[in-house]
């Protein structure tokens, strides 16, 4: 009776031991994210920012990111309003599509790290999920007025239902953000400067020139065409002598061999 006693009370020992690891799995957003340099720049804000120490831990978490090029917008901020949009973008608990599409009405408000700062005032710490009639799922702040503009993109990384890690198309950044105070309302907050594009460049005129110069500007690009037709035409010549030597010096050694 007493070694039955002893085995049940090593077996509820091993069972609790491994319930309590199993609780404490440990992630490293940055290390995960590591592995794709599509990231890199968001993942270096979050470094830089401390709030990948933040998101380590906890035990069920959303990270919402964008590539270099939709980063961009973020780094042009100031640091402190930096980690505020950043926060804005992990979700304090675990979702990837599949638990998205099941998500009653398409719709929910989603609870995020920023809310949990303690900084956060009004709606500036939640934000609004939504699945349109052509399956497209869309991110935005829950700030009366902000738009739905943050398309999901794809699963970077997860591990259910510890982290997910998934692309979105632009930051989402609460209007409110970058205030005095962290988040009243009204006008004015962090505004993310719309992609860079380029701008299309006006020809140059093209002064015109006497007869004498274009016969001038004619006549020089055949000389040069003859140079350089001359120099590949000597390129292959030296080329397929090496060759052939480097052949007929492995033959030899191939028919020494063979003799030996």
């Amino acid at each position: 009776m007493a070694s039955i006693t002893a085995a049940a009370a090593v077996l509820l020992l091993l069972t609790l031991s491994t319930s309590a690891t199993a609780s404490k799995v440990k992630f490293n957003v940055t290390e995960m994210l590591s592995e794709f340099p599509e990231f890199s720049t968001f993942n270096n804000l979050l470094s830089q920012t401390k709030l990948a120490d933040e998101i380590n831990q906890r035990q069920t978490i959303t990270v919402l990111v964008v590539d270099n090029g939709a980063a961009g917008a973020i780094t042009s901020l100031p640091a402190d309003t930096q980690k505020k949009v950043l926060a804005t973008q992990v979700i304090l608990d675990y979702y990837d599509p599949v638990k998205l599409d099941g998500i009653k009405d398409k719709a929910a408000q989603l609870t995020t790290l920023f809310q949990a700062s303690g900084g956060a005032t009004g709606q500036s710490g939640f934000l609004n999920y939504k699945e349109g009639a052509d399956d497209q799922m869309a991110f935005g702040s829950a700030e009366p007025g902000a738009p739905l503009a943050s398309k999901l993109v794809k699963v970077v990384a997860s591990r259910p239902y510890n982290i997910s890690v998934m692309q979105i198309s632009a930051p989402i950044a609460p209007p409110s953000i970058g205030k005095s105070g962290g988040g009243g309302g009204g006008k004015g907050g962090a505004h993310l400067p719309p992609p860079r594009r380029k701008m299309p460049q006006e020809p140059s005129p093209v002064a015109a020139e006497g007869p004498s110069n274009e016969e001038d500007s004619a006549a020089s690009p055949p000389a040069e065409s003859e140079k350089s037709t001359d120099a590949t035409a000597d390129a292959p010549t030296s080329a397929g002598s090496r060759e052939v030597a480097a052949a007929s010096v492995g033959l030899i050694g191939l028919i020494m061999w063979m003799i030996i």
